[in-house]
């Protein structure tokens, strides 16, 4: 059994994951296999939007002075 972190791509009117080469050698997966798979999202991580549903940010008032 292996572990693989993939991306869901969108394949007509259906979502799939490629089972990467190295994965598919070490566990003998051929054409045609029934295999059974656990699926855990992750958080999405990209470059934009990445704080996305996190709290906006907002300014501090001025008040501390004494660390300057």
């Amino acid at each position: 059994m292996s572990m693989a972190e993939v991306k869901v791509k969108r394949w007509g009117n259906s979502l799939g994951i490629i089972i990467p080469r190295e994965i598919s050698e070490h566990d003998g997966i051929h054409k045609g296999d029934i295999i059974r798979i656990d699926i855990i999202r992750t958080k999405r991580m990209d470059g934009f939007g990445i704080l996305k549903g996190y709290p906006k940010y907002v300014k501090e008032e001025d008040g501390h002075e004494e660390f300057w």
